[in-house]
């Protein structure tokens, strides 16, 4: 009885919060909005801008979840915000997997189960893939104590690793490194071999059968491109080919804002860029005794914020995400007409793994016998072979 309050209480709460400053309005303008490779212009699609922004996953600070590791912070407010914009940004490459760029969210409609499997994935809970606990925890392997602020690079680095474990998504993770996205590394990590009987190359059933056909399977891809786009502020040389990113059908956004203060950018229109802000403290929802979750707070039902592209601080991460790999290979065309023609690269698009670099190892699940929940209580030793050079160079 005491838990079921609890859980009305909650739904008050968030609809409390979710209808402040409700719809902040979007200013008239001729110029198309750009949303994660999706047009718009304002006079005539106003609705449609707002739904799809409304779609999006929307991930805040919550409050009165469990101790991240069971005597930790029970709240993420003041910490979590870069958390909360990588949930954000792979949430959003969940839904582009299992439901499409042209899936609409909308209030009191019932949606599809994959939906609801996306959104339990980030509960705060620890036994969820990519909760607050786990992604907090595995930060430790990345030199951040639990309730330290993380760098887009360090939640990239976080989700690759958690993403090992994540059998249902089945996501490839590549995280680029010295501002260079590199092809051959990208094909290695996203391509495996199926015989015609079904089982995958390297299987112990397939093992010994190197004389049987097989084709080639593709791991859909979120790709994430660490930048530093300046020194203490943004360079302008970059705003152009920043701004080109949006309007790739691949996007995912960006993580960025200020020093200690996370924004997910999911557009931009003109000299602005339009974000999802997780600067707002909602109390825990958990999934329903029928398995359903009360997902009104996860959606932002407003007129998304906006803040010119100049005031953004240099340190962001680009995403994109690419079910086929027809997908990749149209990105990898895009960069080379928009990005790669720019009299200074924003980065780089190589075809071939760099000679002076060390070998590339597409990274594997550790051999372990426990789930990737109870794994990350202690991430000491969980990834030894990590490459210490992937870290963004300045």
């Amino acid at each position: 009885m005491e838990a079921g309050l609890h859980s009305v209480l909650c739904k008050y709460e968030n609809q409390i919060t979710g209808l402040s400053d409700y719809l902040e309005e979007f200013p008239e303008t001729d110029e198309p909005v750009w949303i994660l490779g999706q047009q718009y212009y304002i006079k005539a699609e106003k609705s449609e801008l707002l739904l799809d922004t409304s779609s999006r996953l929307w991930f805040t600070y919550r409050k009165k979840f469990s101790p991240i590791g069971g005597t930790g912070p029970s709240s993420d407010t003041g910490w979590g915000c870069m958390l909360r914009c990588g949930q954000m940004m792979l949430a959003q490459a969940l839904i582009c997997r299992h439901l499409g760029r042209d899936w609409r969210w909308e209030k009191h409609k019932k949606q599809a189960e994959e939906y609801q499997r996306i959104l339990q994935c980030f509960l705060d809970r620890k036994d969820c893939c990519y909760s607050i606990h786990q992604m907090a925890q595995m930060g430790v392997g990345e030199g951040k104590k639990i309730g330290e602020w993380f760098g887009p690079n360090t939640v990239a680095q976080v989700l690759k690793k958690l993403a090992l474990f994540d059998e249902w998504n089945s996501l490839a993770v590549y995280v680029s490194m010295d501002n260079t996205v590199v092809i051959e590394d990208i094909k290695k990590t996203c391509k495996y071999h199926l015989y015609a009987g079904g089982g995958a190359h390297g299987s112990s059933f397939n093992r010994n059968r190197t004389t049987s056909p097989y084709c080639t399977g593709w791991k859909p891809l979120l790709l994430i491109v660490p930048l530093r786009l300046g020194i203490n502020h943004i360079n302008p040389i970059y705003v152009a080919a920043f701004k080109e990113c949006f309007k790739m059908p691949q996007s995912l956004g960006a993580l960025g804002g200020k020093p200690n203060n996370a924004y997910y950018f999911i557009g931009f229109s003109g000299e602005e860029l339009i974000y999802l802000d997780p600067h707002t403290t909602q109390a825990f929802v958990d999934s329903e005794e029928t398995g359903l979750i009360h997902d009104q707070s996860y959606h932002c039902q407003r007129v998304p914020h906006r803040m010119k592209i100049m005031n953004l601080d240099p340190s962001v991460a680009l995403g994109f995400f690419c079910k086929e790999e027809a997908d990749f290979d149209n990105w990898c065309s895009l960069v080379q007409k928009e990005i790669l023609k720019q009299q200074r690269r924003m980065f780089e698009l190589v075809p071939k793994h760099p000679a002076h670099w060390p070998p590339f190892i597409p990274p594997t699940k550790p051999e372990v016998s426990t789930t990737g929940a109870e794994l990350i209580e202690s991430t000491d030793k969980l990834f030894e072979v990590e490459e210490e050079f992937e870290i963004l160079s300045v």
